[in-house]
């Protein structure tokens, strides 16, 4: 079965990673958002009273804002800045 552009760009889509330090953005309740990745999570934690839950295999990205706050994103959730 042949590669077509279409399924080339979804499994990029797909396998999209960040590492600490790269700028990204994302949308959130309040509109879109953006901030630097701090940090790569591969096991489950804690931000304030937010749990959630990473592994090796679906990390989470850890970003903080320009005004310090943080969160945890999927990579699907993210894009470069």
């Amino acid at each position: 079965m042949a590669t077509t552009k279409k399924t080339q760009k979804a499994k990029t889509k797909l396998e999209r990673h960040f590492k600490v330090g790269d700028q990204v953005r994302w949308d959130s309740s309040g509109g879109s958002s953006k901030g630097k990745v701090i940090r790569v999570a591969t096991t489950s934690g804690k931000i304030k009273d937010f749990a959630y839950t990473a592994t090796k295999d679906d990390p989470r990205y850890i970003v903080e804002t320009d005004d310090g706050k943080r969160a945890a994103h999927k990579a699907k959730e993210l894009k470069k800045a």
